[in-house]
């Protein structure tokens, strides 16, 4: 059976993609099909901000891409410098909240500790927040996307947890992703099922989805990496057959085996 995953593949250093590996182990046939692209933007504010550890209380990450903007000015000589010298230290004084595992392994990567990153998604980690910090204390440093949701920021403010907020990237469609698509369905025909990782993916993807699928979009089980995802799904009236239960790919797999085979 064929599953279809709409997302970026792991980075090609890594070896195989984790989730195309942990389908393969239920017998079920995965494809990648990447759906997003990012341009980062105020890099310079996010460095400025990131050397000034003492007007913080601590750092906020709920995606890889705001790390990967943080990479981004680390690769400059002088940068990379004054944060391996004194402001990694510094920060590490201070906790880095993080959603997920991926975005975990992405702060160890620039020396920092995550914490948190078993709350999988936004709401459980406003709550891990909410349980470590003290109203009225330091603002917490929270680089973000355009288009974040705005869970976490509600949350802490409810709770007199000042955050402050700093758009370094912005979400677009791939540029291939229609034609990605339409050779998908013409070679391999509809999948079992399909998978959609972000609430974006829903809105760049789902119109063409149901161009090609047809009157066949019925027989397809939609799956969601999380909450927000399904939701999103759900809003355009399309059924989401499983969310994993976290963002892993183990998690994921078992649903959709589960969903596929339900007896």
């Amino acid at each position: 059976m064929k599953v279809l995953l709409l997302k970026d593949p792991k980075d090609k250093d890594s070896g195989p993609d984790p989730y195309i590996k942990e389908l393969g182990s239920y017998s079920l046939e995965a494809t990648l099909i990447p759906v997003l692209a990012f341009e980062f933007t105020s890099l310079d504010s996010l460095f400025e901000k990131l050397s000034h550890p003492e007007c913080y209380g601590g750092l906020v990450f709920t995606s890889p891409r705001a790390l990967e903007a943080i990479k981004i000015c680390l690769k400059e000589k002088s940068k990379k410098e004054a944060w391996s010298k004194s402001l990694k230290q510094m920060w590490n004084i201070k906790p880095t909240y993080v959603v997920g595992k991926a975005t975990a392994s992405l702060v160890e990567e620039i020396g920092l500790s995550p914490q948190g990153e078993k709350a999988g998604n936004a709401e459980k980690l406003a709550e891990y927040i909410c349980s470590r910090e003290k109203p009225n204390s330091s603002a917490l440093l929270f680089p973000c996307g355009a288009l974040k949701r705005e869970v976490l920021p509600t949350v802490l403010r409810e709770k007199g947890i000042p955050l402050e907020s700093l758009t370094v990237y912005q979400t677009t469609q791939h540029p291939d992703l229609q034609e990605s698509l339409s050779s998908y369905f013409s070679q391999q025909g509809i999948p079992a099922s399909i998978v959609f990782f972000s609430p974006s993916g829903v809105k760049f993807c789902l119109q063409h989805i149901q161009k090609l699928s047809g009157d066949l979009i019925n027989q397809v089980k939609f799956a969601a990496i999380g909450p927000s995802t399904a939701e999103a799904v759900r809003g355009t009236g399309i059924t989401v057959s499983c969310t994993a239960g976290s963002p892993t790919p183990q998690d994921l797999a078992a649903a959709i085996h589960t969903a596929l085979h339900p007896h």
